[in-house]
């Protein structure tokens, strides 16, 4: 027997555990030990969350007690004694989780599991949980005195007591699916004198009970739905009676329905087993070491027996784990080992074998030296209600929470429509040594639309409410499916199943065989046989690899331990085992090829390559094949996309830094070979898990343990980007969109691979390389003449930006629910008009459930959410058959198909912009809420749509801008801007008064103008790139439309940036706006930007406005050079100014320079700066240098022209 048991996680005391329990959705155990202590443990981060002591008195519920009776004013100390005698609850006896989620995922269950069998009824739908325990999450202690109701949200405690239920002790907890009234949910407590009584958990009071079925206590309860969709309780007692009771029923007194003798002594346990294709049944333990299986409508005895001879099964529980399909069972007898029972509910030989032992998971040196010196013993097993990998054992050294095969998938292949436009699904599967297909689709009447969004569909009308807080989530789609047996197998153990790309060829391996057969599908005949342990199609044409053995050779069998013949049947049996190591070990590929005729012939005996043994196969586009390597490994950091809780979409782009990068240990062994020449693609890389590939072999994704890996396959293969979704077991490819299965979520990846710019230059140069040789094959040596013509006239818009490349996650289910009060901590960033201004933060409004689904004017239904809300994810391992009628189809481990909807427009956008339909995304658009269209365009210009996105009737002034002008529409351009800056109506009449002002002071009077220059002044950069957009498509109305604003918001002191004013002025003296240019000019000077006003007089051509801008903005070095240049006879009285400026500089300096305080020295002795004879002929040597013909400056410059520094302070005497 296969196994793969490993420990998750552990927690070990000193204490032998005695009772466990599971949640659901949450990580979390609860347990209770021998100490009679309990523990509330997060298993998956390994830490406490609650604990007390139930025999005791707990600190912490003893100060609230006090407070609460201070609080009262009571503070006598009997009463404190009385406190502590109450808060005494003795034994534990059962702990028990329960919330809205247990409710709503234990009654999916037990309605799946009736729903199996051919008379089922529907029943009512699985509505919302009742007010008392909405955003409750609680916990039910049954002690020997009282019951402890702790609710984990508040940690408040509240006690029953044992006059409540007429003083008896509660021996069991159960919580009843259904409540008539407000006072639900209902919880029933098991008592000593065989008499169940039912407590309102929101009055704390007795409603009913169970009378009549029991003559001892009773020591378990269960409760179920009968194949009439009626609600019903089970219990076991002392006196070895299984009862069986209508829970539905309103009676104060209700006898029991049935009862039967099950076991000889009391009953230890009762749970609910799903049987293929017939009703649930009940099965037992009892204290006559037997295990029975009873039919749930009227306790009628299917099987009885004793698995495990001479060993006491302490408690059952049903399990159904794809890579042990026959293995139905798992029980518990004390020792250190998990047992499964094979056979037990579909009949033949029961054979229990050990699933594995929990003494050799314990890590080295985790036990103390006291747990070291017992034995480890399993007490009781529980799996976990929706991820049946994950055991929880409470064992005599804690709790252990173990996983089997968390990656193993259901055996199950889905195939191509093998008809254009068909709306049926076909899976093939394998299950009791029989191939079945399962053929379903939606019927008729649920097709989905907008109105009916659906969440998770169920076979046979199975009703639910995946959100039960809306009628929306009420109306799920029917869907209508078929099973048909096709061909009996040789094996019923583990199987993988395959199709080649045409959908003709199914192909089934055993690896535990190792044998694999080929079936052709249209009359499942045998195309193929032999034995191989691995098997992978390729995706592009019907051929297939295989890594063929030898069968290993029967071991013989041994008869007695000590005799002759044993000792030598051991020998050869070794022989054996070796030399089916050998061959394993010298096994080689074979690729193996079907013809369109159906002929099968071998193309390649053997790959070429490494020598190493193969370990693993990948198909797909290429072949992909792992190599046992040894220990050599090596860190990979891949950028990660971290996807947060609750419906939402997170961004992850390619080429992150270090610091976003999940960090990985992977072993370098996996090599890609080529379907057609049989040889390596490129180097080694890390081996996946399992890889997906496009059908139309542009992408590819790479799982890993912790994260999963796109890449582009055309033209060049290249990396894009990873997610960190990890544990993923399987994934499909739709069209850019990747869905992905994990065992907890369903996500959806939309990716493309963006624009790289080499990749366009070379496919630039490929394109010219061919066109020239077409043409010279044509045109002979006068081609040569035409060559460089055409690259000339390439536009500017005609050329593709570089694009990066886009990964956006989605997820589409999970196991989780909403919070019924929403959490005000998260603020939602709102865009204003324009995404210039401040940041307006708001607390995140709760979205409407179901998907948010509003009615606009003229009675059309529009989704105010951006996402949907998580649906319910299908429980256990599933298989992603694919996308059609709006719907996302899985088919679980009981071969059972369900729908997860698309039809949100959020999603369904997304879709249709992923498949390439971005006309009918932007129709379907009008259906989403127009706040989240901008959110919409992002995602559409990530895929490539810039002009489609452009469309959407819910952009922002800002994002329509953008868009505007990346697609070249400036006159929506211009729209958009002016709009964003409220200058529609600024005519020309008053921009002409603006220009007359001069240097505004804008006032009241002008409050119009004013806004009006300020919006301008907001956007004047956008205006600017909206003139170079109009300039260079030759727009010129556009061109001057925004010209003449942005030149009116230019007069304006300090409202443009310097180099904002420096493109205007050459905007304006491009499009020869001269009075206006003049008119800046002026106003530049006035506010003393003597640079920006050079500028625009130097475009001017205007040297006397040229020289009084430098003059009068004291910019005397290049009002001189300006005359020396242009002859002027204002030179000398120029350079005087610039002597007088240096002067006084140079006095400051100096003067700076001292540090003598004032007044230290009398005036006549104080420092006093004096210029040099020869800084007076300063002035006449520069004005000689400047006019010399030969160089502006003479020879050696300005410093040999005055032969000294400039200025020189003399130092005081």
């Amino acid at each position: 027997m296969a196994t793969g048991l490993s420990l998750k996680s552990h927690r070990f005391s000193d204490h032998k555990v005695l009772h466990v329990d599971v949640h659901p959705t949450q990580p979390w155990v609860v347990f209770a030990d021998s100490s009679e202590e309990v523990v509330v443990w997060d298993w998956e981060h390994r830490q406490v969350l609650y604990n007390l002591n139930a025999a005791g008195v707990d600190e912490k519920r003893l100060i609230d007690a006090q407070l609460q009776r201070l609080a009262e004013g009571d503070g006598d100390l009997k009463g404190r004694v009385a406190i502590t005698e109450n808060l005494r609850g003795g034994s534990v006896k059962q702990v028990k989780f329960y919330d809205d989620d247990i409710r709503y995922w234990k009654s999916w269950i037990a309605r799946t599991a009736t729903a199996e069998a051919p008379s089922a009824s529907p029943g009512p739908p699985i509505g919302g949980g009742p007010p008392a325990i909405r955003g409750r999450r609680s916990l039910v202690i049954c002690c020997e005195s009282k019951a402890i109701f702790l609710d984990l949200v508040s940690m408040r405690a509240r006690d029953v007591p044992k006059a409540l239920l007429d003083n008896k002790t509660p021996n069991c907890v159960e919580f009843l699916p259904r409540a008539v009234g407000g006072d639900g949910p209902y919880v029933v407590f098991g008592c000593p004198d065989g008499i169940i009584r039912v407590l309102s958990m929101a009055t704390r009071q007795p409603v009913k009970r169970f009378v009549g079925g029991h003559k001892g206590a009773v020591s378990c309860l269960l409760t179920f739905f009968s194949v009439q969709g009626e609600a019903m309780l089970a219990s076991g007692g002392t006196d070895g009676i299984v009862a069986l009771w209508n829970a539905d029923s309103q009676s104060r007194e209700l006898p029991a329905r049935n009862t039967i003798k099950a076991h000889d002594g009391g009953v230890h346990s009762v749970a609910l087993a799903r049987v293929q294709g017939s009703a649930p049944l009940l099965i037992t333990t009892g204290a006559d070491r037997a295990v029975g299986l009873w039919s749930s409508s009227g306790l009628k005895e299917h099987r009885r027996i004793k698995p495990i001879a001479k060993m006491l099964c302490y408690s059952a529980t049903a399990w159904c784990h794809p890579r042990l399909p026959t293995f139905e069972v798992l029980t518990v007898i004390k020792d250190n080992h998990i047992w499964a029972i094979e056979n037990l509910l579909r009949g033949g030989n029961v054979a229990p074998r050990p699933l594995g032992d929990l003494q050799s998971l314990i890590p080295p040196g985790s036990l103390s030296t006291t747990q070291s010196a017992r034995k480890l013993k399993v007490y009781c097993i529980e799996v976990h209600p929706l991820q049946p990998h994950i055991l929880v054992a409470a064992t005599s050294h804690g709790v252990m929470v173990c996983e089997f095969e968390p990656r193993c998938v259901p055996p199950a292949v889905p195939l191509p429509p093998l008809a254009p436009g068909s709306k049926e699904h076909m899976v093939v599967f394998a299950m009791n040594r029989e191939l079945c297909t399962l053929s379903f689709q939606l019927a008729p009447s649920t097709t989905p639309t907008l109105e009916r969004i659906p969440t998770m569909s169920m076979s046979m009308e199975l009703g639910g409410a995946a959100r039960p807080r809306s009628e929306a989530d009420l109306m799920q789609p029917q869907v209508r499916q078929t099973r048909n047996r096709r061909v009996t197998v040789t094996h019923d153990s583990y199987a993988v199943l395959a199709a080649s790309k045409s959908g003709r060829y199914v192909s089934v391996t055993w690896p535990d065989g190792p044998s694999y057969a080929v079936y052709r599908t249209s009359d499942w005949s045998i195309v193929d046989t032999g034995a191989a342990r691995l098997f992978a199609w390729d995706t592009c044409a019907d051929r297939f690899a295989m890594l063929a053995i030898p069968p290993s050779p029967a071991a013989p069998k041994v008869k007695g331990g000590s005799s002759r013949k044993a000792k030598e049947a051991a020998a050869v049996q070794a022989q054996a085992v070796q030399a089916a190591a050998q061959a394993m070990a010298a096994a080689t590929v074979e690729i193996k090829q079907i013809s369109d005729t159906g002929v099968l012939s071998t193309v390649c005996k053997a790959l070429e390559g490494r020598k190493e043994q193969v370990i693993d196969l990948q198909g797909g586009a290429m072949l992909g094949v792992a190599y046992r390597m040894g220990k050599t490994k090596t860190s990979v950091s891949m950028p990660a996309t971290v996807p947060t809780g609750g419906p939402g979409l997170v961004v992850g782009a390619a080429g992150g830094s270090s610091a976003d990068a999940t960090k990985a240990e992977l072993a370098i062994n996996f090599q890609l070979f080529s379907w057609e020449t049989h040889k390596p693609v490129h180097g080694l890389m890390p081996q996946p898990e399992w890889t997906a590939w496009d059908q139309t072999v542009e992408y590819c994704a790479l799982a890993y343990t912790k994260f999963v890996t796109i890449c582009a396959l055309r033209p060049l293969f290249r990396f894009l980007g990873s997610v960190a979704i990890a544990g993923a077991t399987g994934g499909i490819w739709h069209h850019r969109q990747l869905f992905l299965e994990t065992p907890t979520t369903i996500e959806c990846v939309f990716c493309d691979a963006g624009v790289d710019e080499a990749e366009q230059e070379a496919k630039r140069t490929k394109a010219a390389a061919a066109a020239a040789a077409k043409a010279a094959e044509e045109a002979g040596e006068l081609a040569v003449l035409t060559l460089g013509v055409p690259e000339q006239a390439v536009m500017r818009m005609d050329k593709l930006k570089d694009r990066p490349p886009m990964l956006q996650v989605v997820r589409l289910a999970s196991f989780q629910t909403q919070p019924s009060v929403p959490l005000m901590s998260g603020l939602q960033k709102l865009k204003n008009d324009g995404d210039s201004g401040p940041v307006v933060h708001k607390p995140e409004e709760p979205e409407k459930a179901g998907g948010g689904v509003a009615v606009a004017g003229g009675g059309v239904s529009v989704a105010s959410s951006r996402l949907p809300a998580e649906q319910r994810r299908p429980i256990g391992p599933l298989i992603v058959v694919g996308v059609r009628d709006a719907v996302l189809w899985l088919v679980d481990r009981y071969m059972t198909a369900h729908a997860i909807a698309l039809s949100h427009p959020g999603i369904r956008c997304r879709c249709l912009a992923a498949y390439g339909d971005a006309v009918s995304a932007v129709k379907w658009a009008s259906r989403l809420g127009r706040e989240h269209h901008d959110d919409l365009a992002h995602f559409m210009v990530g895929m490539g749509y810039i002009r489609e996105a452009l469309h959407l009737p819910g952009l922002s002034r800002r994002l329509e801008f953008d868009l505007a002008i990346q697609c070249g529409e400036l006159p929506r351009a211009l729209h958009c801007l002016l709009s964003m800056s409220g200058t529609k109506n600024f005519a020309a009449a008053e921009a002409e008064s603006v220009e007359s002002l001069g240097v505004l002071a804008l006032g009241t009077q002008q409050s119009s103008t004013a806004q009006s220059v300020a919006g301008v002044t907001r956007f004047a950069q956008d205006f600017l790139e909206l003139i170079d957009a109009a300039d260079a498509t030759g727009q010129r109305d556009i061109a001057m439309a925004a010209l003449k604003r942005l030149a009116a918001a230019g007069l304006v002191e300090g409202a443009l940036k310097p180099s904002q004013q420096r493109s205007l002025a050459l905007q304006l003296a491009a499009h020869g706006e001269m009075s206006r240019l003049a008119a800046l000019a002026n106003a530049l000077v006035a506010a003393g930007q003597g640079r920006e006003a050079a500028v625009a007089a130097a475009f001017l051509n205007d040297q006397n406005l040229l020289e009084r801008v430098w003059e009068e903005t004291a910019m005397f070095p290049e009002a001189a050079l300006h005359a020396k240049q242009y002859g002027r006879p204002s030179l000398p009285l120029l350079v005087q100014k610039w002597n007088r400026m240096l002067v006084r500089q140079a006095l400051a300096t100096a003067t700076a320079r001292v540090p003598q305080p004032v007044g230290s020295l009398p005036p006549s002795q104080q420092a006093t700066p004096r210029a040099t004879p020869r800084s007076s002929s300063f002035g006449p040597s520069l004005v000689a240098a400047l006019t010399s013909p030969r160089t502006p400056f003479g020879q050696g410059g300005l410093a040999a022209a005055t032969g000294l520094p400039i200025v020189e302070v003399v130092p005081p005497l």
